[in-house]
């Protein structure tokens, strides 16, 4: 497993692949698909910095399963993995375990 430290309130997420076939069955070709929206999070930053000189922590920790917008974040490739870099208010929603 490859170690990110995320700055401040950003985010290092694992995007999960996206759907291979629907509800029905029926395969979705590679072009079809849409962007994967749902990820793990790997590593989460320390939290924003507040005037007060405090830190806001976010309420996510890895292994927690999130859903993001499909533009959302900075993507990038380590170590042949695919990984997302997020502000912590470009998560969505968190999803139960």
């Amino acid at each position: 497993m490859v170690r990110i430290r995320p700055l401040d309130d950003r985010v290092v997420i694992q995007v999960l692949e996206a759907e291979e076939k629907t509800a029905g069955g029926i395969l979705i070709p590679d072009a079809a698909r849409e962007k994967p929206q749902r990820g793990k999070v790997v590593s989460v930053g320390p939290g924003r910095l507040l005037k007060t000189g405090k830190r806001e922590a976010l309420g996510l920790s890895a292994g927690d399963q999130v859903l993001f917008g499909k533009y959302a974040g900075t993507d990038v490739r380590i170590e042949g993995e695919e990984y997302k870099i997020l502000h912590g208010n470009e998560i969505l929603a968190s999803l139960p375990r």
